[in-house]
């Protein structure tokens, strides 16, 4: 990345949608709700020639000491020291309003390089907005139109005389690919790559942190970046969309997404909330090891439980973080319990890990990762087919498929098809007929003698002898 520039400007003036514009795709969260996005966000972004990083920031509001707003307010100060220089932005349609002008003096005399950007100047509507925006001191406005990409050649003429004034790198002539560090999401793994040699293969390992609301998601992430990155603070549901942070774990290039508190459907009736949940959703599509994170001083709900549903459903690897863990007193007890109720709700995943931390103090946080690279590495396990069918026919003459009408099931061959999660398949004379609780029972077997704990195992049921005999 060849520079950062960073997207300011009071809420609700079209900063996320200028960011999903730059990037070419929906990163962010747009609602005419204000004050959408509350942490940093940072993704590549291309515009005309130019290749940069680009930081999407909360808008810009008056707060003091710990409030939400002065929270917000530190984040966007930490973007804009990060960037080289900022996009200013106003809405042209409201006018200059005493806000824009508040934050335009604090902008001016910390003679921070920026444009300045009068969005929504479409039409006649916004024309005399931008003229008031010459008031404000900071240049010659641009008009814009992040929704409807107006003004974007006039925005690629300010970007060119700001890199000539400031001498940095265009970016001109990169390699188009994308690396990991420059997206907020990447997407899945080709099945040519899914192989155990893979752990260790140098892609960055994709991770998502969820759970309920203020369970303590953000800061643990706080916690493992060693920096106050996300905005945290007692009020629940601060983090209102998924935010992709890249960083380095001994040697270990990590990608970890914290994402929104999900709460029981029937309790969510703002269409915000609907939008971060899917946004959540979206995340776990894409992670490898997904950390669900439990309050360990409040019940183990259902909602906690339906979370974990959720993770084993769409095939990804499961580590549980039991925050709070040093603020109870019956730990054995409420360890215990959880184990119990994930037993008993999700027999298909078996042995779960279990991480007890304090994501506040810091407590057995280093146990975490650990745990998160175990899960992956049994996710990406690949068991040789000559193992398997050895197994199948020691534990089929064990326990023998039950008959169906007096005729008998064969189970003839067994093949690993992939990992993440591992699949397998298994061809018999009739595959309708093998009983659900037969076929948990060999998961169950499969998962003891090959010890894949915690992992969901997909078992696949084929018509027919074995298909490589003939060419063997």
């Amino acid at each position: 990345m060849s520079f950062t520039v960073a997207i300011i400007g009071r809420p609700n003036v079209g900063k996320s949608t200028l960011f999903n514009r730059l990037v070419g795709k929906r990163l962010a969260l747009v609602d005419d709700t204000p004050g959408v996005t509350r942490d940093r966000r940072e993704a590549l972004a291309r515009l005309g020639p130019f290749k940069f990083r680009i930081i999407d920031t909360a808008g810009l509001e008056e707060g003091k000491g710990d409030s939400l707003s002065a929270r917000m307010w530190r984040q966007t100060e930490k973007a804009i020291e990060e960037a080289d220089f900022s996009l200013f932005m106003i809405d042209a349609r409201a006018g200059v309003t005493p806000l824009d002008r508040h934050f335009a003096d604090i902008l001016r005399k910390g003679n921070h390089p920026l444009l300045l950007l009068a969005n929504k100047a479409e039409g006649r509507a916004g024309e005399q907005g931008l003229y008031e925006a010459y008031e404000l001191g900071l240049g010659d406005p641009i008009p814009v139109s992040a929704e409807h990409g107006e003004g974007l050649a006039e925005l690629i003429e300010g970007f060119d005389r700001m890199i000539f004034d400031l001498n940095l790198d265009s970016g001109e002539g990169e390699d188009d690919e994308v690396t990991s560090k420059s997206v907020d999401i990447v997407g899945e793994v080709t099945e040519e790559q899914e192989s155990e040699s893979e752990v260790d293969s140098g892609l960055p390992l994709q991770m998502a942190i969820v759970g309920r609301p203020n369970v303590g998601k953000s800061t643990l992430v706080n916690r493992l970046l060693g920096e106050d990155r996300q905005i945290t603070g007692p009020e629940a549901g601060l983090t209102r969309d998924t935010i992709g942070i890249t960083f380095d774990y001994q040697g270990r290039e990590i990608r970890m997404f914290d994402t929104a508190g999900l709460r029981r459907k029937s309790r969510i009736q703002d269409k915000l909330e609907k939008l971060s949940v899917a946004d959540t959703i979206r995340a776990l599509n894409f992670a490898e090891v997904v950390v669900l994170m439990v309050d360990v001083t409040q019940p183990f709900e259902r909602q906690d439980l339906n979370i974990a549903s959720l993770i084993v459903q769409e095939g990804r690897a499961l580590v549980i973080a039991l925050n709070k863990y040093d603020l109870i007193e019956n730990r054995q007890e409420v360890m215990k319990d959880i184990q119990y109720k994930l037993e008993h709700t999700l027999p298909q995943v078996k042995g779960i890990p279990l991480v007890p931390l304090s994501a506040l103090t810091g407590r057995h946080v280093d146990k975490l990762m650990p745990a998160v690279f175990e899960a992956y590495r049994q996710w990406n396990r690949r068991i040789s087919t000559a193992k398997l069918n050895k197994w199948l026919a020691a534990t089929t003459e064990y326990h023998p498929a039950p008959s169906v009408k007096g005729k008998r099931i064969k189970l003839r061959y067994m093949t690993q098809v992939k990992t993440r999660p591992p699949t397998f398949a298994i061809f018999c004379n009739r595959p309708a007929d093998v009983a659900t609780s037969y076929q948990r029972y060999l998961i169950n077997e499969l998962r003891w003698d090959f010890d894949l704990p915690g992992v969901p195992i997909r078992l696949l049921l084929r018509g027919g002898d074995n298909p490589f005999a003939k060419k063997s």
